[in-house]
Order: C-alpha cells, then structure tokens, then sequence
C-alpha cells in the first residue's frame, strides 16, 4: 500500500469512529489564506497535491480532489487517479457533488475552521436534497491522524519601519474607527493574516514565502485594538511599536473572545472569515453585519511611499533577474543545467543584491514540457534537464522591505532557432502583454473588461489559457493581494468586478500552455496611474509598467508586429537599459546592451 493510499485509509478509519461519511479538506487556515503554514497543509498531507488551490472529499467508498484549471495538469501527475476521481471547479462545485454522491441519510463532516459561511450554506442545501447532513466537527479527523503534523509557528513578530509603510499604524487604525463610527458599528474582526499585518506595520514568517504572523484582531470605534498573537512572537521592540492603544492575548483566547459581544454590532467580511467566527459571534449575541474587510482596499491602493518601494525593489530585481538572464543565455546551450540548478541559480543573483528578504513564492522553473504546468513547482522527482533548441519558462519573485515582486519570462534555448509555431505562439502572447500595458481606461473599469485585451490576439487562433490575466501584488506582502483582479468573470468571482483605482499594483501576463510540449507566459507589475487627457470627460486612468528585465527577441515573429507594438518593445527596452544597465558591468552589461536593441 502506498503511502497517500494509507493515509486515506486511515481518514476513512478516523471517519467510521467519529460516525461520519465523509469530510471536506480544502486548501486553507484559520484565516482563510491562499498559502498556509506546514501544519495547515492537509490536502498536500493526504493526496501529494502541491497546487496552492484545491479541495478533496473523502466519502465512504468515493474520492474527489477539485482544481481549477492552473491545475489540471498537475494534478493528474501528483494524485493517484485509482483511489482519487478529478474533478474541474469550472465544471462542478464541491456542493454540487456532494450532492449528488453523498447517500441518504449520510453525515459529512467539515471544519468550520478552514471553510466560509457561505460554502456551509451552499453544501447544506445541497446535502439536505439528498437527506443528508452538514456536521461541523470540534477536531479535524485529519490532525487525527497526521502523527507528524508540523506545530504551528513560533518566529518572532518584526516591525515594518514607516518609512517602509508610509503610514503608522495608528494613522491606520484610526481610519478604521472612523469607518466603524460612520456605519454605527462597535468593532470589526480582522482575521485575514495580511490584513492584520498591514494595519499594526508588522510582518513575521509564519507562512513560507509571505512575511505574515498567525494572528487575529478586534479593531473598535476608540481605534483601540487588541491583537491575538501567540506570546512567544513578542519582544520589547514590537510592544513598544504598538504602544498601549493595542492590548496584547494570547491567540488561543480568540474563540472564548468572540462570545464577549453581546449586543455590540460587528463587522466580519464573510471572504476572508471562516464559518467558525460566525458561528461564535451569533453563539455569543453578537449582531453580526456582513461587510467588507475594511483594510482590504486601504491597502490595495498604495501610498506614495509604498509606490516609490515598490519601484525601487523592482529595479533592484529587475537587475538580479538580467544577471540570471545572461547567466542562463551562457550556460544553458551548453547542457549540463536543470530545472533546479536553474533556479538555485536566480535565487542566488537576487541574494547578492543584499536586501533579499525571501522569495515571494516557489520559483516556476519550467523546461520544455513542464513549462505547460502552469504553476508548476520542480522537485527532485520532477527536475527536468533544461536541453538545447527547446523551451524554459521562469516564474519567480522576490520579498523586500520595500516591496513585492513576480516577474515571468520565456527563453528559447538555442543554439538552434525555435520553430514557427513557437514563435506564434510567444508573439500573441506577447501582443497580448502590450495590448494590456497600453490600455487606457475610465473611472469604474473592472477587471473583467480589460481581461479579453491579453487573449484577444490567442482568440483569433483558436486559443486561450486556463488562469487569470492580472493579480493584485502587495507591499512587502502576499504575493496575490485582492481585491483586484484582472480574470474572466465566472459569476462575479471574487476580484474581477473590482474597479481598478489609481495606487493599484497588478500583473499583467497572458499565457498559452501546449500540454506535454511547451508553455508561454510573459509578466510585469503594473501600477494603476491616473492619465491626463485634453478635453477628457471624466478621470481616466492608464497602466506605469513598474518591471523592467529583456523579453527574449529571438521567440518573437516580428512579421505579426504592428508599428506601434514595434514602438511599445523599443522603448521597454529602452527604459530597461537606462534602468538596469548601469547596475551591470562587463559581459553582463554588453549581453544586455544587445538584448535591447530595437526590433524595427
């Protein structure tokens, strides 16, 4: 018996003694974050998914795992397909499919910790057609059974200097309290870990890759706050930062905490709350008022002096990114590099610059095939050699105190020439990139309808590809920062009906994935910026493109490039130089010179 096979095994045990049918693990913590700590990690535990999106469900006979479709792929190589069917979130919910295989009568349990209100509500109805039930369990079945379940974090707390934020926390949380008095509300529960530590300016590593602490927060109308925070994560430093207007507990004090507000008006976001909170609100009297994270948007749009970081950091990088660039345009024709040298490599140039911090996420370090996994992760079994006349794709960033970075950037590796369908491919991705960096827009666009600008040129052929086309990017922060979003909108999904205001950060990077062969994608930061316009009828805004590195000339067809898609590379290029050039000496520098000459 393997091991993943084992594992469900012993769920299914734990299940029959806690007279349960079946369970639902997602992808998730306590506070509803993309990427979570090791100990929350219980669906890579018990299937060996390594996706940062998905959901199984474990019935008595039947297994399920859900991803979207950055994961169709590899999911399939990563799950056994003999104990687990897959199933696509763009074709069927989890509610929906508990719904139809859930028996009479059956009891499904789940962790009120790591799901929303509303996914409850909706595997409730869909449960209760079938005379079946929704059970919330006071132990996850899964810990039960995790012998070697990792402990949460104990790493220090660390403050974020206001030169860094631009704003002191108190200016913050001040700002909250008006927001609370406004809409006559008493408190505000913020549970969401990047919220938390944009409002008190502090950042921590409890989650690989986002500088964030496992914390919660109660925001009043006084602008008081308490924080919940294991006591192990505090020092002087950080309890002087906060000063006597933030009252300090232990996180384990949170649930019993939530019974205290009887009476009072609250307002908890029901995105980034779990059912749990709630459920111990409404247990406690609170009246509880669904609104949105108040610091969500605060912190989406960024500051002067968040803006003036994040162009620093990207410079910086940029750099970094060149030096492997050359690094990899000398070693790699040469055989001999892989998928991991590769990356080690770029992690390497961005440690030299001395102000790298972390990664601000697992570099995708594609060749030839794997570049079709969309958010692939290379590991010793799936380390590809990176071989001559064929495809690498890069996808990496890197964590600052002065900001966030994720870059992507596609190579050809020659010595050869790639072929012609290569190149058309690269090249709609690339009109795609530019058609996105040039837009101009009013006041009010949404993600959603900028998106078909990126796919437009893949459309005329036929294609398309399987993810959103921009993400939101913090400060010094999650690498994937809501509200925005740039995607196709599936029934109002999350980010995609946000509009677009000026101070916001996103990525622009359209992609085309050939399964089994090869797969595309170019990305940079952008800043949403106000645009001036003669005779404009209302405020307008536009895209500053905040990434600088070379887009490799020798994939793109300049025979399907217009003359203003000509001008748009000269002077990305042109900029490029004046940026990261005089960062550079030597071969370096004289690689880059030639990287960036013009394609006209």
């Amino acid at each position: 018996m393997s091991t993943y096979e084992a594992r469900l095994a012993a769920l299914r045990d734990q299940l029959k003694a806690d007279r349960l049918h079946g369970f639902v693990v997602p992808i998730c913590d306590e506070h509803m974050s993309e990427y979570v700590g090791a100990y929350a990690q219980r669906l890579a535990w018990l299937t060996g998914f390594g996706g940062s999106a998905g959901t199984a469900v474990v019935l008595s006979e039947d297994a399920a795992i859900f991803v979207d479709g950055r994961y169709t792929i590899q999911v399939r190589e990563q799950v056994d397909g003999r104990h687990w069917s897959y199933q696509s979130t763009m074709e069927t919910s989890v509610s929906d499919w508990l719904g139809a295989h859930a028996a009479e009568g059956a009891r499904i349990g789940y962790d009120p910790w790591v799901h929303t209100k509303t996914w409850v509500e909706a595997a409730t109805k869909a449960l209760a057609a079938k005379g079946a039930m929704l059970v919330a369990v006071d132990r996850n079945p899964v810990d039960l059974v995790w012998a070697d379940q990792p402990a949460p974090s104990v790493a220090k707390l660390k403050v974020l200097d206001d030169q860094y934020t631009g704003r002191s926390s108190a200016e913050k949380r001040q700002d909250v309290a008006d927001w609370l008095t406004k809409q006559k509300l008493d408190a505000a529960i913020i549970s969401a870990l990047d919220s938390v530590a944009w409002t008190f300016n502090v950042r921590g590593s409890d989650v690989d890759r986002t500088p964030v602490a496992l914390s919660f927060a109660v925001l009043h109308k006084d602008g008081t706050a308490d924080l919940y925070v294991d006591p192990a994560k505090m020092d002087d430093a950080v309890a002087k930062h906060l000063g006597n207007a933030v009252r300090i507990h232990d996180r384990a004090s949170f649930t019993p905490a939530l019974a205290a507000f009887s009476g009072k008006r609250v307002a908890v976001d029901p995105e980034r709350a779990v059912a749990a909170i709630f459920d111990h609100l409404t247990q406690g009297g609170a009246a509880i008022v669904v609104a949105r994270d108040p610091t969500v948007l605060p912190k989406a749009v960024k500051n002067p002096v968040e803006q003036a970081g994040h162009r620093a950091a990207q410079k910086r990088d940029g750099a970094a990114l060149t030096r492997f660039l050359h690094w990899l345009a000398t070693e790699a024709h040469k055989g001999g590099q892989t998928e991991l040298s590769a990356s080690a490599a770029l992690e390497a140039f961005r440690a030299a610059t001395g102000k790298l911090v972390d990664l601000s996420f697992d570099t995708i370090s594609g060749a030839g095939p794997n570049a079709a996994i969309c958010h692939y992760r290379v590991d010793e079994a799936s380390n590809l050699p990176i071989e001559p006349n064929s495809v690498y794709l890069v996808d990496s960033g890197g964590q600052y105190l002065d900001g966030t970075t994720d870059v992507t950037r596609t190579i050809w590796v020659g010595p050869g020439d790639p072929d012609a369908e290569v190149k058309d491919r690269f090249t709609r991705v690339l009109k795609g990139h530019i058609a996105l960096s040039r837009a101009v827009f009013p006041e009010g666009t949404r993600g959603s309808q900028l998106d078909s600008l990126a796919r437009m040129f893949l459309w005329e052929a036929g294609l398309d590809y399987a993810h959103g086309t921009g993400h939101g990017v913090g400060a010094f922060l999650s690498v994937h920062e809501g509200p925005q979003r740039i995607a196709k909108s599936a029934g109002g999904q999350a980010g995609t009906e946000e509009a677009l205001q000026a101070g916001m950060i996103l990525s622009n990077e359209p992609g085309y994935y050939k399964a089994g062969a090869y797969g595309i994608r170019t990305e940079n930061l952008v800043l949403v910026e106000e645009r001036q316009i003669p005779g404009a009828e209302g405020r307008y805004f536009g895209f500053e493109t905040l990434t600088f590195a070379p887009i490799d000339r020798t994939l793109v067809e300049t025979s399907l490039m217009t003359r203003d898609e000509l001008r748009w590379w000269d002077e990305y290029h042109a900029k490029v130089l004046e940026l990261i050039g005089p960062q550079l000496e030597g071969a370096a520098h004289d690689w880059l010179t030639q990287a960036c000459r013009s394609l006209g």
